[in-house]
């Protein structure tokens, strides 16, 4: 009975897990001309991933996103925090429709550098290679174009 209970547990803690993808990269770029673009909400497509998001705008809290491919998400902005240069928002309409989003993007100096850092959780767990795939090429964007507003 022991066993059985433990291989129950196990099945359910794998079939509802919210996968974590932690992607990050280094920026030619001063980490206050990073954090400014990345806290300028509004700007995502002018600013920060030009080319990746070819369009944004601001509902209130919300954030209307249009990616390069099309697809549009409405993204929730639970917080800005200056002292830390972190923000998060969470997905609550889109395509794959997520169980649960949560995300964070974090600034960090690394002398006149920047180390990007772009944490995203979601369910369904099997949504993760997409997001994966979408935050690696959201970060190529976000790199040419902080580098060429550079230090």
């Amino acid at each position: 009975m022991h066993k059985k209970v433990q291989y129950r547990l196990a099945q359910l803690t794998h079939d509802s897990r919210m996968a974590t993808i932690r992607k990050e990269i280094l920026v030619d770029a001063a980490p206050e001309t990073v954090w400014e673009a990345l806290k300028d909400y509004g700007a995502l497509h002018t600013r920060l991933a030009v080319g990746f998001v070819t369009d944004a705008r601001v509902e209130g809290d919300d954030r209307v996103i249009t990616f390069f491919n099309g697809v549009v998400a409405r993204e929730r902005l639970v917080g800005i925090d200056d002292g830390a240069c972190r923000i998060a928002y969470s997905v609550i309409e889109s395509p794959i429709g997520f169980a649960q989003h949560m995300a964070s993007a974090q600034v960090f100096a690394e002398g006149e550098r920047s180390r990007f850092v772009w944490i995203t959780d979601c369910l369904p767990h099997e949504a993760a290679g997409v997001v994966g795939d979408m935050m690696s090429q959201g970060l190529a964007a976000m790199k040419r174009t902080l580098e060429a507003v550079g230090v």
